[in-house]
């Protein structure tokens, strides 16, 4: 049986699981998706980790593809259903409020679409985005109007309109939770730099090993189900009473900090393998 990670990137995080695959004795490699469909046969397993755009206007190339492969008969973790849930924020936001978890209220804002002003202050984003980019705090009318004004001048609201969500009051941290398999494989707790209000890496936020409390595995849990995810990281934002669910990543990138009383890559591994194993225990049960 093959293992392939299939993405347009070879990632710190991708390169990462393809050596505990090799450990465990796997064929494995990173494949972009018209390789894979050219190496991969009936009975191998695809991780999909294919991520948003540069441009922040929709998600890479290759969901054809993904869906050929599992006609083939080939193992697709992270469907392309599953990717378009995660990434498209207005998506994952219907998805999980029909599930009945905590997330803040979106509206969609598009050049084409009449839609009443929603309650300031929110957050201003683009519908597929990622790394902070072009996320802009909107306290006022004047700073929402500005906000669309620069957004204008961007491919991505061409395309798909802006995302206006309520703000959740930042607190200088949050908590991301790494699903995989069904389980709880890894935590990170990301705090701000000094004056900065969000938490991404890519703006210079801080990583540090968190110890994810029951109420935030629960909910990262059942984000990822409710998405339809093998693999997914989950960011949840501090309340005064438990965590509100801002974003679930399917192409999540994670470090061995996120498990350092273990190896977080040899366990999402192994918790995939588990997955695919209950679906298809024959087919796995030499590994």
């Amino acid at each position: 049986m093959r293992f392939a990670v299939v993405a347009h990137r070879r990632s710190a995080t991708n390169e990462a699981l393809v050596a505990a695959a090799r450990a465990c004795g796997l064929e494995a490699e990173v494949l972009v998706p018209h390789r894979a469909l050219t190496l991969l046969e009936p009975g191998d397993v695809a991780l999909a980790r294919l991520d948003v755009r540069d441009g922040l206007d929709g998600i890479e190339s290759g969901t054809g593809e993904l869906e050929r492969l599992a006609a083939e008969g080939v193992e697709v973790l992270n469907p392309p259903r599953a990717l378009v849930a995660a990434h498209d924020k207005l998506l994952t936001a219907r998805v999980l409020r029909l599930a009945g978890l905590p997330h803040p209220h979106t509206t969609l804002l598009a050049p084409a679409l009449l839609a009443a002003v929603p309650e300031l202050p929110l957050v201003l984003k683009p519908r597929f985005g990622s790394w902070g980019r072009d996320v802009e705090l909107c306290s006022s009318a004047q700073e929402l109007e500005d906000a669309l004004h620069a957004a204008q001048g961007r491919h991505w609201f061409a395309e798909h309109g802006a995302i206006a969500q309520e703000l959740v009051e930042p607190r200088g941290w949050d908590l991301r939770v790494v699903v995989a398999g069904g389980r709880v494989v890894g935590a990170a707790r990301r705090v701000a730099l000094p004056g900065e209000w969000r938490t991404n890496a890519a703006l210079g936020a801080n990583v540090e090993p968190a110890d994810a409390p029951a109420l935030a595995r629960t909910l990262a849990l059942a984000a990822v189900e409710a998405v339809g995810a093998d693999l997914a990281g989950v960011d949840l934002l501090p309340t005064g009473n438990g965590y509100v669910i801002l974003e679930v990543n399917g192409a999540v990138d994670f470090r061995p900090l996120y498990a350092p009383a273990g190896n977080v890559f040899a366990d999402t591994l192994a918790a995939l393998l588990g997955s695919v194993a209950r679906r298809r225990p024959a087919a796995l049960a030499a590994v």
